[in-house]
């Protein structure tokens, strides 16, 4: 049989939350639609003639030595016109930070001329750090978020972008504001472009229903927005439990409920939502998430600024809810997943431990491995999307990295020492090649 490319290398997938698989000198053999038809290990009797095949018909790919394909990074969480500030302001408090910064920053994107420099960067930014598919927060800028929409049709990466709603004038500046009288009418005119630009796309493309969280919002914003994911069978996104802030404030303007209830009875918590941060969750609303499958975008290094607490991983697993990883850019500094794969794991580890010697307040049984954070940057993010990506493994899209091991030569080359230093000492200088839907998107 003849493949549409064949690449031959030693590859890691995360095959659960706890394992990874390992093929060393397999043939990812790829079809024309960019979707994985076969891996091929080393040891099978018909390794040779599907290489050799492949390389009669110059569609063999070797990779160099020291060099591993890994699946593209799913990000769950980027503040896409918040990229021009990622690193700044960092300590001060959220609501200081929103609206001192973060507000006036995006009220910028009603000019189109800035959101396109920015978001040709950003998108170029995230495929360069190995980041495959992203689901975005844009503005309340209708022209300014298919401008982010057609850049990632571009340059190639998924893209699942909202339009952020944030109508409530207790929490939103008059200068940057939703008008809950055309809400619906904006919305879903943004939602039949993105469709229609979607159509003409090689790769997804998916409008998100996206609520900036439940203190923006009044009821009835939320109650529309509800009512659209269910007509339009759409995805949603917002933030949730992200803080001790945002904790207190929702029981106390809706009648005690909690920002899971108030979201269920909005219709807006599916098993098409991605919750965003969750860093105050209780096992009463990890019990809701699992009921409505809706999943969970952990934030670790945004956790560490704003969040108050860290996240609680392996609860979250646990209690069977999917869980993915997001940047969250910029209460998150950089567009690095493993960045935040590291961090993932440095956070579960202080979670455990407790802050303090003399006041043991860890939680037991919370430390996540490099394997476990991997999977939530690969697997789980595609898990929560409902995108058949995130694996390399036959029928998943052909979405990967290819990855230098830059101390191969001085440091153990078994596939377990191999996999953690890749996850701990890549940065972008050795992130190759990024392809998606077996379309090279990024290359050094």
């Amino acid at each position: 049989m003849t493949f549409a490319r064949v690449f031959q290398g030693s590859l890691f997938t995360a095959a659960d939350a706890h394992t990874v698989t390992f093929h060393r000198q397999a043939l990812l053999c790829l079809d024309e639609a960019g979707v994985i038809a076969r891996i091929i290990p080393a040891t099978a009797t018909d390794y040779s003639t599907v290489r050799q095949v492949a390389q009669n018909h110059e569609r063999l790919v070797v990779l160099a030595p020291n060099t591993y394909l890994l699946p593209g990074f799913i990000d769950l969480h980027v503040y896409a016109p918040q990229w021009p500030q990622a690193g700044l302001a960092l300590d001060r408090p959220l609501a200081d930070w929103l609206n001192t910064y973060t507000f006036p920053l995006e009220a910028k994107y009603a000019d189109t001329g800035y959101a396109q420099r920015v978001y040709q960067h950003l998108v170029a930014e995230l495929l360069a750090n190995g980041t495959t598919t992203a689901q975005y927060f844009g503005t309340i800028h209708h022209a300014a978020n298919l401008v982010l929409a057609q850049q990632c049709v571009r340059l190639g990466q998924r893209g699942y972008v909202g339009q952020v709603v944030m109508d409530n004038p207790d929490q939103t500046p008059a200068t940057y504001r939703s008008a809950t009288a055309t809400l619906t009418a904006d919305t879903e005119r943004f939602i039949l472009a993105v469709q229609k630009l979607a159509q003409s796309s090689r790769t997804t493309l998916v409008p998100v229903i996206t609520p900036r969280f439940v203190p923006s919002c009044t009821p009835r914003a939320l109650t529309l927005l509800g009512q659209l994911a269910h007509r339009y069978a759409l995805p949603i996104q917002t933030h949730c439990s992200e803080s001790v802030w945002e904790d207190q404030y929702v029981p106390a303007h809706f009648n005690g409920q909690r920002d899971t209830e108030v979201l269920e009875r909005a219709g807006l918590l599916t098993a098409k939502t991605v919750v965003a941060h969750g860093t105050q969750l209780t096992a009463p609303d990890f019990a809701r998430l699992h009921r409505t499958q809706a999943a969970v975008a952990h934030c670790p290094i945004s956790n560490a600024y704003f969040g108050n607490a860290v996240f609680p991983v392996q609860t979250a697993l646990d209690h069977q809810v999917t869980v993915g990883l997001g940047s969250d850019i910029s209460g998150g500094f950089t567009p690095s997943l493993y960045r935040n794969i590291q961090q993932a794991v440095m956070a579960s580890q202080m979670l455990q431990d407790g802050t303090t010697p003399t006041q043991p307040t860890g939680r037991a049984a919370s430390r996540i491995s490099a394997k476990t954070a991997f999977y939530l940057a690969t697997k789980g993010g595609a898990q929560s999307l409902h995108l058949k990506a995130g694996q390399l493994a036959p029928g998943y899209l052909a979405d990967f990295q290819v990855v230098h091991d830059r101390y191969a030569t001085v440091m153990p080359t078994d596939s377990d020492s191999v996999f953690e230093r890749l996850i701990y000492q890549t940065t972008p200088a050795e992130i190759q090649e990024v392809y998606v839907g077996g379309r090279l998107v990024h290359h050094r």
